[in-house]
């Protein structure tokens, strides 16, 4: 919901901070004993020309090595590394297992939760038992005050019916909190699923029907009563997708944005009791919300009176049902994986439990495992080496704003002062979360998860109406990823995203310019995409774009899109060139900038080849290898339809193919398929 971008969603006690520094040996060490290839001439397929097809060119060997597993849709270089960073955890948190902690602690939570995550006999014997209270209390809604306290409850346990909240800066006033509403509440995540009639679409329909019958039925409902609650589901679910916004208007920062004063939003939009609603959730004493979707939550007042109140309690037991099921019972978690996992994503077999776990206590105590991590596995020596790329890059970008030929003077005055202004984050926050105050109980894992939901509910709405603090970390250090957030003009790179093959200390420059100097780029290039572009050095959303800077930035985007379009993924399915704009304008400008500071870097010399290879082409290599993965036909489907991102092939053909400099290091020319005439390649930043 918050417009982060994303390379794909804090204080700590002292006495925390000693237990878990302890707990993993308190000494620093570096990430593997075992030194990465540069370039590992393994990943590549060198049967194919790189003028054919350079995805394949590069990453095939790759792509060949590494078959999918069951488990998952789609595996790439990415998930490797998640893998890796996985089993890290895995070691910290069992770790924690082997010597006493003391009671409350940090330490003893992450135990706790990760144990009750494990516990499959416990699971299982407890069977809805966890769910059966709140069930009831679905169940007892009589009015539309219960409804509006019910839907607070359940957002609060962090779950979505029909529209969800969270608290970020007020996009014009940034340096001010504010309550956002964005649209929500379906099931199935994405709007086409339920509005666009296809074969595919009506096989996934007709699955997501199953599995809500298969969930009334697990929690005893009788045919009738779950055809009847599918029926409720189903028809609530479909007007939702009517109302809501497609994933393509949903990029318009200006249509995005509506502030109104409580007593506006009362008159304008009043699906809910407001009043009980927000003094539900704690917030009786706010003055005003942006309501992101503006339209949506008017059609959502006329969807509710349309609705009776025996539908809306199907569906909010459906929504509670749904959201727990991955921590009930096997049967229950069988459910969702055969639909979420089978259905929609393809996977074969669910991760295992230990992983699942993992994720688990990563999502409830994410900055404590972090600190875990950066005490063992990040070395003080990346952080210090990110510092100077970053800055080259920052040098980089600014030569190319100054050198634009289609910008002019007072914008690109704007554009190198925002650019000077970008706040930069490397490995781990300055200042770590307080987790003191969450309390686990050792009745059921649900009923702690949901504990942890509200903590981290209560946490993120206490900074409403207040100040923003830039010091909030986005992303926890374990986070193989990597943010540009627009409202705070900042750029983040967590720890776990600081290793082979993004950043590697051994490697040559070019090979780390193409891979990690290419990921900062990105996330700069952020600050001035489609989206980016909107809001200036402070993050406020305002115009600091001359009318005729702004028409020649969008003609170039224009092309972008009509060129990413232009791709069929899978038999007469195309890529969303608009959905991915943003993301398409940050690898090209990615590209250029990160080349543009390897070359800076070089001050004129010409490094000798390695391993046959110039230094031109190991930084396209070195860029390309990101991006080798293996996946599902049913995930390219869904990836295309919800993922900003373009898929991992064209992140590498259709963007190199407008970089001219591509062209002269592998010797592409006219009649080669990675050939584009130059009057067609795009070049923005």
């Amino acid at each position: 919901m918050k417009k982060v971008q994303l390379l794909s969603l804090l204080t700590a006690s002292a006495t925390a901070c000693m237990v878990t520094l302890e707990s993993c040996g308190g000494k620093q060490q570096t990430q593997d004993s075992t030194v990465a290839k540069a370039l590992d001439i393994a990943y590549m397929d060198t049967t194919v020309a790189p003028g054919t097809d350079f995805y394949q060119y590069a990453c095939g060997g790759w792509i060949k090595n590494n078959p999918l597993k069951p488990e998952y849709s789609r595996y790439g270089v990415f998930n490797r590394l998640r893998e890796t960073n996985q089993e890290q955890l895995r070691s910290l948190i069992e770790g924690l297992q082997s010597q006493p902690q003391g009671e409350g602690s940090v330490a003893q939570k992450i135990s706790t939760l990760y144990t009750m995550g494990l516990d499959s006999a416990k699971l299982n014997a407890d069977g809805f038992s966890p769910i059966k209270e709140q069930l009831s209390a679905i169940q007892n809604i009589a009015t539309r005050n219960d409804l509006s306290q019910m839907i607070a409850a359940l957002q609060k346990n962090a779950m979505d019916p029909f529209f969800t909240l969270y608290v970020a800066g007020d996009e014009t006033n940034s340096s001010m909190n504010i309550v956002h509403f964005y649209q929500a509440g379906l099931g199935m995540n994405v709007r086409d699923y339920y509005l666009q009639d296809s074969e595919v679409n009506r096989k996934v329909h007709d699955a997501y029907i199953e599995f809500i019958n298969r969930l009334f039925t697990l929690i005893g409902a009788t045919p009738e009563q779950a055809k009847a609650a599918a029926d409720a589901v189903m028809k609530i679910e479909n007007g939702i997708a009517e109302i809501s916004y497609s994933s393509v208007v949903l990029r318009d920062s200006h249509k995005n944005y509506n502030k109104l004063s409580v007593a506006e939003l009362k008159k304008t939009a009043n699906p809910l009791a407001w009043d009980v609603y927000f003094e539900a959730l704690g917030l009786k004493d706010i003055q005003e919300v942006d309501v992101k979707q503006l339209e949506f939550f008017k059609g959502l007042e006329d969807l509710l009176d349309k609705t009776t109140i025996d539908e809306q309690k199907n569906y909010l037991a459906f929504t509670l049902l749904r959201s727990a099921a991955p921590y009930l019972s096997d049967d229950f978690a069988t459910a969702s994986f055969d639909f979420y996992g089978k259905v929609m994503s393809g996977a074969q077999e669910q991760q295992p439990r230990w992983k699942r776990s993992v994720n688990t206590v990563n999502a409830a105590l994410g900055e404590a495992v972090g600190q875990m991590y950066v005490a063992k596995y990040f070395p003080e020596s990346s952080k210090i080496k990110m510092k100077e790329l970053v800055a080259n890059l920052q040098q980089a970008l600014g030569e190319r704003i100054q050198n634009l030929t289609w910008m002019g003077d007072s914008t690109k005055a704007k554009a190198i002062e925002k650019l000077s202004s970008f706040i930069v984050k490397i490995g781990y926050p300055d200042k770590w979360r307080d987790y003191s105050g969450l309390e686990l109980e050792n009745d059921s894992y649900w009923a702690n998860v949901c504990r942890a939901s509200q903590f981290e509910t209560a946490y993120q709405l206490s900074f409403a109406g207040k100040p923003v603090d830039k010091s909030i970390w986005l992303m926890t250090p374990q986070t193989v990823n990597a943010y540009y957030n627009p409202s705070t003009n900042e750029i983040c790179f967590p720890a776990a995203i600081l290793q082979p093959p993004f950043f590697n200390p051994d490697a040559d420059d070019a090979v780390n310019y193409g891979a990690i100097g290419v990921v900062i780029g990105h996330e700069m290039t952020h600050g001035f995409d489609d989206q980016g572009r909107n809001y200036d050095k402070d993050g406020n959303l305002v115009n600091w774009w001359t009318e005729k800077d702004a028409a020649l930035f969008s003609e170039k985007a224009n092309k972008l899109v009509k060129q990413y379009s232009a791709i069929e993924v899978q038999d007469s399915v195309f890529a969303n060139g608009e959905l991915t704009l943003g993301e398409n304008i940050a690898d090209q400008g990615g590209l250029l900038v990160a080349h543009q500071a390897y070359l800076n870097s070089l001050k004129g010399e010409t490094p000798a080849m390695i391993d046959g290879f110039t230094n031109e082409q190991r930084f396209y290599l070195g860029y390309a290898t990101l991006w080798a993965e293996n996946i599902r036909p049913e995930e390219i489907l869904r990836m295309t339809r919800i993922d900003p991102h373009s898929l991992g092939k064209w992140r590498v053909n259709a963007a190199l193919r407008n970089i001219d400099t591509f062209y002269e290091a592998f010797d592409i020319k006219e009649g080669d398929a990675m050939y584009m005439s130059p009057e067609e390649r795009v070049n923005i930043w």
